[in-house]
């Protein structure tokens, strides 16, 4: 199963009020282990950062004014993403921005069941429990030291690991890898395992001065020993 482990960086909170995304950070995971595959990209919005934004993840107007405009690279976007699901903290967030530049930019949109919230997920394994992200570090301990300022990239990395640990670690269901299911698969029949004697006893590894001992030891228990029971 492929995933998608996706983050954004915006000029503030609502598209509606003229605000743009401005940096996509992705991580690739499939069956639940990073592949080595990131897409990440800078964005001009078109607009000024407002200070607040600016305060959040460090991304100012001389930076992003030579980055390309999200029509330019919306189409590799969605040829990375694919059908994958996408796992998003605050997946509401993210999607309602991706779809509003997707739409601007006359591409096709995100469908919002292909995204897993993981705040949701987070808060219905731990209830009543901090969810952000920094908070679910803290409890699994998932080091986020370089975390000074919120980046698209480093936030889906971190999340990464995040969600393995929500659902239970890189493999969750104790399941087979799809290569070793496929070898298994192609072997025909299992065939039952069934544990037979060893060809030749091993070799006794106590010396006979500790038999010695041992027996010494045992003759001061009296007749109860259980040492001189038989079974």
């Amino acid at each position: 199963m492929r995933e998608i482990v996706l983050d954004t960086e915006t000029t503030g909170f609502e598209p509606s009020e003229g605000h743009r995304i401005v940096e996509i950070g992705a991580v690739e995971l499939f069956n639940h282990m990073p592949t080595g595959r990131t897409y990440h990209q800078y964005i001009n919005p078109e607009r000024p950062m407002p200070k607040e934004a600016f305060d959040v993840h460090g991304l100012g107007d001389d930076f992003l004014r030579d980055k390309p405009l999200f029509q330019h690279i919306g189409q590799a976007f969605l040829d990375f993403v694919g059908d994958a699901r996408l796992v998003i903290h605050n997946a509401a967030f993210d999607m309602k921005f991706l779809n509003f530049e997707l739409g601007r930019a006359k591409l096709r949109t995100l469908p919002f069941d292909q995204a897993l919230d993981t705040v949701g997920l987070a808060r219905k394994k731990f209830p009543g429990s901090p969810a952000s992200l920094d908070a679910l570090c803290r409890r699994f301990g998932v080091d986020n030291s370089t975390r000074e300022k919120h980046g698209a990239l480093l936030d889906s990395e971190i999340l990464a690991e995040v969600y393995l640990e929500l659902i239970g670690g890189r493999q969750p269901d104790f399941g087979l890898s799809t290569a070793a299911q496929n070898a298994r698969d192609d072997a025909g029949p299992a065939q039952v395992w069934r544990p037979r004697p060893r060809p030749a006893p091993l070799a006794p590894r106590l010396t006979e001065a500790e038999a010695a001992a041992h027996a010494a030891f045992v003759a001061k228990l009296g007749d109860g020993a259980i040492w001189l029971k038989r079974t």
